[in-house]
């Protein structure tokens, strides 16, 4: 368990892309240095041993460029993103490649009761809290220290309070970059008072290429039996439906557009594909999702401790703001797979808990290990 009781779009590629390209090329450094609330923010290259490079910033603790091998030998930058903290700022609300705090996802009415006392959170989707809130964790400048070339440790104290969560929560989170072409994420978290977690990663993925158009013919992977359906405003119902027999069922390798406009009421709900799946009993040994790109043959495979992922389509991406090498974040061009305890848990108590206490420590670890075929 992660909470520890003890411790239409073209597929045409842009050749004149400004700030980064699709294939083998990192973003500008001088475009991630600037003073954000009196707080430098950086460009990090992470680098392994077979040439796959990673890029983060610690505004938000994004990660904004991977670099990796396709089945022609060929370095194609997976992350779709902007390229620059100005283009990020821009984007803000849609939370391009950054960690998510304090709490991941939804959480229903904007607030929640522990031990008795009911905590009021901002809303800031519908009248929902959304991924930590109207300031998460996605726009604040972590500290930052690049511990090797392979590695990054990121640490960001949250005052007792913010976003009106209780308790000073300390959270560190650690990228490694494997010579597997792995990209190792830890996260761990300590409080002074009780309080909910649930942190990820929310990384837009596009296989192809960042800018190489649609993921919909994307082949998608999930070892989950179950999900959590939700109502018209996202959040769930507490119930877990079976996968069997709807278009959640991606238990054998599916194209993600292959039954994405079906009229099924869940993808109504959510436009398309953004609800969590309830996790098979896995570890960290076994991959639970596993992606690959049409084009490239470029897979991802995820391993994580976490008992839920939540599968997001791109679809409310609206072609609004700006991609590296000035291409467009046009609907469906990328997708996210975020590791996570379910949503809204803090107010359904059959949920896995994401209840922390002083004296514990959060600790959780995911892995994107990529390779072609």
């Amino acid at each position: 368990m992660s909470l520890s009781a003890c411790n239409q779009t073209t597929n045409k590629q842009s050749t004149n892309m400004t700030d980064s390209t699709t294939v083998g090329q990192l973003p500008a450094a001088s475009g991630f240095e600037k003073t954000i609330d009196g707080k430098q923010t950086k460009l990090y290259i992470l680098k392994n041993t077979k040439g796959v490079q990673l890029a983060i910033t610690n505004y938000g603790g994004r990660m904004v460029s991977l670099l990796v091998p396709d089945k022609a030998g060929k370095m194609i930058d997976v992350v779709a993103g902007p390229g620059s903290v100005e283009n990020y700022e821009a984007a803000k609300g849609n939370y391009y490649g950054a960690l998510i705090g304090r709490y991941g996802n939804r959480i229903g009415g904007a607030k929640f009761t522990l031990e008795g006392k009911e905590y009021k959170l901002p809303a800031n989707n519908g009248p929902n809290t959304l991924h930590g809130g109207k300031e998460g964790f996605d726009i604040k400048v972590w500290d930052a220290k690049q511990v090797d070339d392979h590695t990054l440790e990121l640490s960001y104290v949250s005052a007792d309070d913010e976003q009106g969560f209780p308790g000073t929560l300390k959270t560190t989170v650690t990228y490694k970059l494997t010579d597997d072409n792995a990209v190792e994420i830890y996260y761990a978290a300590t409080t002074d008072k009780t309080t909910v977690v649930n942190l990820t990663s929310h990384t837009y993925y596009n296989l192809n290429g960042n800018g190489s158009g649609s993921i919909l013919k994307h082949t998608l992977q999930l070892d989950a039996d179950g999900f959590t359906p939700v109502d018209k405003t996202l959040i769930p119902t507490g119930k877990i439906d079976k996968v069997e027999n709807t278009p959640f069922d991606f238990r054998k390798p599916s194209t993600i557009g292959s039954r994405i406009a079906e009229g099924d009421e869940q993808l109504k709900f959510g436009q398309g594909y953004d609800h969590n799946f309830v996790l098979n009993k896995h570890d960290l040994k076994t991959p639970i999702a596993t992606v690959q790109g049409d084009n490239t043959g470029i897979v991802m495979e995820i391993f994580t401790e976490e008992p839920g992922i939540q599968f997001y389509s791109g679809n409310f991406m609206k072609g609004e703001f700006k991609f590296k090498g000035d291409i467009k974040d046009d609907n469906r061009t990328a997708l996210a797979l975020e590791t996570q305890h379910f949503p809204d848990s803090p107010n359904k108590p059959a949920f896995p808990s994401t209840t922390l206490k002083p004296g514990q420590t959060y600790k959780t670890t995911t892995i994107y290990k990529f390779s072609a075929k």
